[in-house]
């Protein structure tokens, strides 16, 4: 045993990590407004994905409540369609210009909140996580979904979704925390679906995702997995609010059920 290691303290009391889900990842920000109701706020945070656009916009200083009227907005909620007579399958300057407009944020040591977030370098086949430097291009790097998005090309490197390997990214940050709560936006249920090309490229992508959180669900100290969350869509985005409420609710009555555990953060 390292007896260094095991009395050594890590340098951030309580962490929490983001996974993808699409639109699902409103959700996020509901269970940050009812961790905040409880006193709780993170110390770093880790996202992938939409996980890593809540992150980014929670660390830069939004409120949770400001988080999901973005989201609602009825730019983003053109932009995150399916427009078949527009050129077919999103547009992923449409978003990056979405997003540059609302992160006050440059860089990842502007924000209020330290930020992991995870992508998949495609040219290697490996998963990387950025932390500093730039913060738009991760991000955007973060959420590009193979085939539905090109890739995004940082450094001459191609990059894309970071759920491909990671779509929770618990381990990400576990070794600096001494508490992590882990909120799962894409708990997995084989709901029923429509066959249309966007659900059935989700699908897909989620029965993937399936295999790489195992692990890192198991190194939570708490984990917020809203059950009710396979009754959405990926890219339901006119369900937002709907969401970011099923979250908030979740969250309320998980921590009501806690409260004589032995889970304390």
């Amino acid at each position: 045993m390292d007896l260094v290691n095991l009395f050594e303290s890590k340098p951030y009391k309580i962490g929490i990590a983001l996974s993808g889900g699409g639109i699902k990842g409103l959700c996020h920000a509901g269970v940050l407004k009812a961790l905040e109701e409880q006193g709780i706020r993170p110390d770093i945070l880790s996202g992938v994905s939409s996980g890593a656009v809540v992150g980014a916009l929670y660390a830069d200083g939004y409120s949770p409540d400001e988080i999901a009227k973005l989201f609602e907005d009825i730019s983003f909620r053109r932009m995150t369609k399916l427009q078949i007579p527009d050129g077919g399958f999103f547009k992923i300057d449409a978003f990056q210009r979405f997003l540059s407009k609302n992160l006050r944020a440059k860089t990842f040591e502007e924000l209020k909140i330290p930020l992991r977030v995870v992508a998949t370098n495609l040219d290697k086949g490996s998963s990387v996580v950025f932390s500093s430097g730039k913060l738009l291009e991760p991000v955007v790097a973060s959420c590009s979904v193979p085939v539905l998005f090109s890739p995004k090309i940082i450094d001459g490197v191609r990059y894309v979704d970071g759920g491909v390997f990671k779509n929770f990214p618990v381990s990400t940050i576990r070794n600096q925390c001494e508490k992590v709560i882990g909120i799962n936006a894409s708990p997995m249920v084989a709901d029923d679906y429509k066959p249309t090309i966007m659900n059935v490229a989700a699908r897909s992508y989620h029965f993937m995702f399936k295999a790489n959180i195992i692990h890192d669900k198991e190194l939570c100290d708490l984990l917020i997995e809203p059950i009710d969350m396979g009754n959405y869509e990926t890219f339901g985005v006119d369900k937002g609010r709907e969401i970011f409420e099923l979250g908030y609710r979740t969250t309320k009555q998980l921590l009501i059920n806690k409260l004589d555990s032995t889970v304390v953060l």
